[in-house]
């Protein structure tokens, strides 16, 4: 059976402005650009179904303006939406600004996607060739996490559990944290959310008692911005250098990464060549502004290629 992304996080919809610098409490600034778009969890789905991941969302969407903004925007990327639209709200929408450093800084208010029930997703069964997703995002959701940790000991139990703590939920003791580290395949972070989910102040020190705590064949692939990644299992650690570019727009750029780093193991690369893909999706993302920015498999071919040719 061909593997899967199962992705059990938030889809929202993300009003991007770009301006010079944050106001300080109380003042104003002038936004140079403005437009909405499908960001959250969109942007991992759709970085892997671009690099050739079937994928599923199985998280709420409401119904309204932000809800049907969704929706097309999965149908365009052939994500196959599991759930039926949920009555009573609308998807929930997050201000990323962006600032002439390239950072981003996200406000959001949380809509139909932050709560589950156990029947949402009492049809649903994975695999052991799928990837299960998990957002740090939804264990902070009280009408979610407890409906999502069931179903992942029953229904999403074979699948290979995948965890993104992001920037919120980067504290073991949230509640539902131990419930995943204790089966994760995979962690995905960038540097300074390990560091805070270690509570340490190097990069070493956050690999130890990050595979410290995994499982024993448990993956940790840590993010370190234009310097590209590390892979860590164990003992063992690997450097895995990134790309040289000019960054516009880190926004969504670790979705790229972790997305195409799936796709790209489901397509048969090796891990370290796999890690190579997802930074050079992630040097691309970067270039361009907007949430959901990551390259297609034909852009990225192209780019590794040259990059390869110096």
């Amino acid at each position: 059976m061909a593997a899967r992304l199962l992705y059990t996080g938030q889809v929202i919809v993300d009003l991007v402005m770009g301006v010079s610098a944050l106001p300080a409490a109380g003042q104003d600034v002038l936004a140079s650009s403005a437009a909405f778009e499908v960001g959250g969890g969109f942007n991992v789905m759709a970085a892997a179904a671009r690099n050739g991941l079937s994928t599923c969302y199985l998280g709420r969407h409401g119904v309204g303006r932000f809800g049907d903004m969704a929706r097309q925007a999965m149908q365009a990327e052939g994500i196959e939406c599991r759930l039926a639209p949920s009555g009573g709200g609308d998807t929930g929408l997050c201000v990323a600004l962006t600032d002439a450093s390239a950072e981003r800084s996200f406000v959001t208010h949380v809509g139909a996607e932050g709560v589950l029930q156990a029947e949402d997703l009492q049809q649903e069964t994975a695999t052991a060739t799928d990837w299960v997703m998990v957002s740090g995002y939804s264990l902070l959701h009280a009408g979610k996490a407890a409906a999502l940790l069931a179903w992942l000991q029953q229904g999403g139990a074979a699948g290979a559990l995948v965890f993104d703590p992001g920037p919120l939920a980067c504290n073991p003791d949230i509640p539902g944290a131990e419930q995943l580290l204790e089966r994760l395949a995979i962690w995905s972070s960038n540097r300074e959310e390990a560091l805070q989910f270690t509570a340490t102040d190097s990069l070493e020190q956050a690999l130890q008692r990050l595979t410290a705590r995994l499982p024993e064949n448990a993956l940790v692939i840590l993010r370190d911005g234009p310097r590209g990644c590390w892979l860590a299992r164990g003992d063992w650690r690997l450097q895995v250098p990134g790309f040289a570019v000019e960054a516009v727009d880190t926004n969504g750029a670790g979705d790229a990464h972790i997305g195409v780093f799936l796709a790209s193991l489901a397509a048969g690369l090796p891990e370290p060549t796999a890690a190579a893909h997802a930074n050079a999706a992630a040097a691309i993302a970067v270039t361009r502004h907007g949430p959901a920015t990551c390259p297609s498999a034909g852009e990225l071919e192209a780019f590794v290629a040259k990059q390869a040719m110096g």
